[in-house]
C-alpha cells in the first residue's frame, strides 16, 4: 500500500497565515509547511477533500484522475470542500466516485452534484463494514463533531495485500470502550491527529502531546499498535512547539510527524518498504 500525505496540517494549516507566533515563525524559518490534512491511497482512494486538496495533489506530482472512492470523516471544512465535485465534473469520461462518509457530510455534496454526475453515496456511521473498491473498510468512532455526536468517523482502511492502516482525525481521546474495536487488529501503520500540542485546554475533541501520547498506549494495550507499528502524527498545528522539539516530543511516543508529500510504503506485517517517506529524508 502507498499512501501520499497530501497534506498534514490543521484547518488553518502550519504555519498560519496570520499568526507571528513562535512556532509559526520557526516553521517558516525552517520552510516546513502544512496543509489541510488529506491523504490518496494507492491512486485510487482519497482520504478527505478539503478546499486545499486537488491543487496540493497536482503540486505533488499527482492526479486525481483516477480515484474512484473518496472517504469522508466528517463536514468541517478542511476535510470536507465540496467544489471538488463540480471541478471534476467538468472533465469528460471519467468512472463512477463512490463518496464514503455520515450521512450529514453526505448531504453537503449532494448541492454540487449534477443529476447525470456519476457520483455514488453511501452512508456509514460507526461500526460498519463496507467494501470500497479493492478495500475493506471500517468506520471507527470518533470524539468530534460538526454539528451532534455520530457525525463524525475514523476509518480502519485494509487493503487487497491484508495491509492496514488506521485513519485518525479528527478526534479527541477516545472512550475506553472503543478500543475494543479494534483489540487484536495490529495495524501497520497509524495515521493520527496532534492538532494541540501543550495546549489540549482550548478542546475536547482534539489530541495534544499528552492525549496523543494516551490514545497510543491504549492501541498499544489493545494489540492493535506495536514495535513494527509505523506511527505518523497528521493535523499539526501551530500549538504545537517548533518542529525542532515537536520531533523530539514524538519520538519520546514512539511516532514521528508527517510531511505533506510524503510517501509511505507499507508491506502486511512489518516495516515500511525501504525508500518510504520523502526522497532522502531517511523515512
Amino acid at each position: 500500500m502507498e499512501i501520499l500525505l497530501v497534506g498534514t496540517g490543521a484547518a488553518d494549516g502550519w504555519p498560519s497565515p496570520f499568526c507571528r507566533c513562535g512556532s509559526c515563525e520557526s516553521a517558516r524559518a525552517r520552510g516546513v509547511v502544512r496543509g489541510q490534512t488529506s491523504a490518496l491511497v494507492d491512486d485510487d482512494v482519497l482520504i478527505d477533500c478539503g478546499p486545499e486538496t486537488p491543487g496540493a495533489v497536482v503540486r505533488h506530482g499527482r492526479s486525481l484522475a483516477a480515484v474512484g472512492h473518496v472517504l469522508i470523516t466528517h463536514a468541517h471544512f478542511d476535510h470536507l470542500g465540496p467544489q471538488v465535485l463540480v471541478q471534476r465534473s467538468w472533465i469528460p469520461g471519467l468512472s463512477e466516485l463512490e463518496l464514503v462518509g455520515p450521512a450529514d457530510a453526505l448531504q453537503v455534496c449532494r448541492d454540487w452534484v449534477g443529476p447525470d454526475d456519476p457520483v455514488r453515496f453511501t452512508p456509514v456511521t460507526a461500526g460498519d463494514r463496507v467494501r470500497v473498491g479493492r478495500y475493506d473498510v471500517r468506520a471507527l468512532p470518533a470524539k468530534h463533531r460538526v454539528f451532534r455526536s455520530g457525525d463524525a468517523v475514523l476509518y480502519d482502511l485494509t487493503g487487497p495485500d491484508r495491509t492496514r492502516i488506521l485513519w485518525a482525525t479528527d478526534t479527541g481521546p477516545w472512550e475506553p470502550a472503543w478500543f475494543d474495536a479494534v483489540r487484536g487488529v495490529r495495524f501497520d501503520a497509524v495515521f493520527l491527529e496532534e492538532t494541540l500540542g501543550h495546549r489540549e485546554e482550548i478542546s475536547e475533541f482534539h489530541l495534544g502531546l499528552p492525549r496523543f501520547g494516551a490514545m497510543l498506549d491504549g492501541l498499544r494495550e489493545v494489540g492493535a499498535v506495536d514495535a513494527a507499528t509505523e506511527v505518523v502524527a497528521v493535523h499539526l498545528g501551530h500549538h504545537n512547539p517548533g518542529p525542532d522539539e515537536l520531533d523530539r516530543s514524538l519520538a519520546a511516543l514512539g511516532a514521528r510527524a508527517g510531511d505533506d508529500g510524503e510517501v509511505v510504503r507499507l508491506r502486511a506485517g512489518g516495516r515500511p518498504e525501504a525508500g518510504a517517506g520523502l526522497p532522502g529524508s531517511g523515512r
